[in-house]
């Protein structure tokens, strides 16, 4: 694509737009952006020599900007700022060139072999993986990931040699659809963004065209094959895999040994025997089959793959073990849909069979709370006990009667407790738990340094 001199990045912290903003830092471009709130990613942007404003005030738009030529400048805004936000008025006073952050992610996996990441859940650390084992594999890549890598410390993977991309494919506001994959994996098709597509099928409809955009293989998760065939005529060169039984690049033999998974993993008739991940969890064990197999197919050498998964330290926030004391185990996960839920609970019980689990959990979106509501109450009753915090906004102004105390009412079967932010610390020092899990994908996340901090004062 055309490079631009000048790039603003209005929601510049997003895990999605930080990316972008570094890749085009790399190529030469200067560099500037808005957001919200300061965060940990903008505060490292900022460390980076990116110009990072938290005003919506057009001033504070740095002077090379303000002065520049209108046709040398790019303006990228991510569909979370609301369209009302004085940054993008003031652009489209100017006759700034504005694009959503999907399209402009669609222009650079134009430049090179493509390979996209898609599912409801499952997508990052698959898109992380896989990337991880390019690199380790000898097959230079640019990785633009939904979530910070913890062997890199980064959410985007540049290399000047890079021969292909990997790319997380989120389906929010159909964005993967404006991507050129060339290979593609998807994990899962659960029903979300019902704000967006309105109900399930139209969400299936969207997968269905993200499939048919893909030129070349696409790794599909068996659970999901059936329903993607029904809604995509021609499903070319799709292969399913998972664990046993399956037609396709499969994990067998898997076990539990030392907090880790061990497993046989075979693909195109190869067998790979006594693989080892670092990542907890048997869903990882799926997750490895599909970037393993979407790695060699890339051109990684089979044999490297052991080495690849047994260093892979996993992504921040998915099953990330934040602290252990002789008393207690704190895990931060993303989880924020009742799938991922319940299988993060149930991963939980197969390494620590006979304890207790007690889980903080935020709600993400007045509307997901309301449209899942009866699977987050399945979920969350696998829990010993809960404490359930207030519903996390994000774009979305409140839905009348749909609070975290109306979803309390519908769990059965666990101990539930509903909390403040604020409240929170306080109450868990005054608890003993065993094994306890923040979820969510709001700002929980900023609460898990303090809890850390308070169990392991307290070993």
């Amino acid at each position: 694509m055309e490079r631009p001199e000048l790039i603003y990045f209005i929601g510049i912290g997003g895990i999605g737009m930080s990316g972008l903003a570094r890749y085009f830092r790399r190529q030469g471009a200067t560099v500037a952006g808005y957001d919200k709130t300061p965060g940990e990613v903008a505060a490292q942007l900022a460390h980076e020599g990116i110009d990072v404003s938290y005003s919506t005030d057009p001033r504070n738009i740095p002077g090379e900007f303000r002065v520049a030529d209108p046709a040398k400048l790019l303006v990228v805004r991510t569909p979370a700022v609301p369209l009302d936000n004085p940054l993008i008025a003031y652009w489209e006073q100017r006759g700034a060139v504005i694009k959503k952050r999907s399209e402009v992610l669609g222009l650079v996996t134009r430049d090179r072999r493509t390979l996209a990441v898609a599912g409801t859940h499952g997508k990052t650390t698959v898109s992380t993986m896989l990337a991880h084992l390019l690199t380790q594999g000898g097959v230079p890549c640019n990785a633009f990931l939904g979530g910070i890598s913890t062997n890199y410390d980064t959410n985007v993977l540049l290399n000047t040699n890079a021969v292909l991309n990997v790319v997380e494919a989120d389906e929010y506001d159909r964005s993967f659809l404006a991507l050129h994959p060339a290979d593609a994996v998807i994990t899962a098709m659960d029903p979300d963004h019902l704000d967006i597509y309105g109900d399930a099928e139209a969400m299936y409809r969207a997968y269905a065209d993200f499939a048919a955009l893909v030129q070349g293989r696409i790794l599909v998760h068996r659970r999901v094959m059936d329903r993607l065939r029904q809604h995509v005529t021609n499903l070319r060169d799709a292969v399913p895999y998972g664990i046993d039984e399956v037609d396709g690049p499969h994990a067998e033999h898997v076990a539990v040994g030392d907090g880790k998974y061990h497993f046989d993993l075979v693909l195109n008739g190869t067998v790979l025997r006594g693989l080892t991940l670092g990542m907890p969890g048997r869903h990882n064990v799926e997750n490895a089959v599909a970037a393993a197999a979407m790695a060699v197919h890339a051109g990684m050498n089979p044999e490297a793959v052991r080495k690849g998964l047994a260093s892979f330290q996993g992504v921040r926030r998915r099953f990330e073990v934040r602290a252990r004391t002789s008393k207690s185990l704190f895990i931060d996960d993303y989880a924020h849909h009742p799938t991922e839920l319940e299988t993060c609970i149930r991963s939980v019980r197969e390494l620590y069979p006979g304890r207790t689990i007690t889980g903080i959990f935020q709600p993400h979106l007045y509307s997901r709370t309301r449209d899942l509501a009866d699977g987050f109450a399945h979920s969350l009753a696998l829990l010993d006990e809960l404490i359930l915090l207030d519903i996390y906004p994000a774009r979305e102004e409140p839905l009348p009667g749909i609070t975290s105390a109306w979803l309390a009412k519908r769990i059965i079967g666990t101990n539930t407790t509903l909390c403040t932010k604020e409240q929170l610390v306080p109450l868990l020092k005054a608890r003993d738990v065993d094994i306890l899990l923040t979820l969510g994908a709001g700002d929980v996340d900023r609460l898990v340094p303090a809890i850390a901090t308070m169990l392991n004062a307290n070993p």
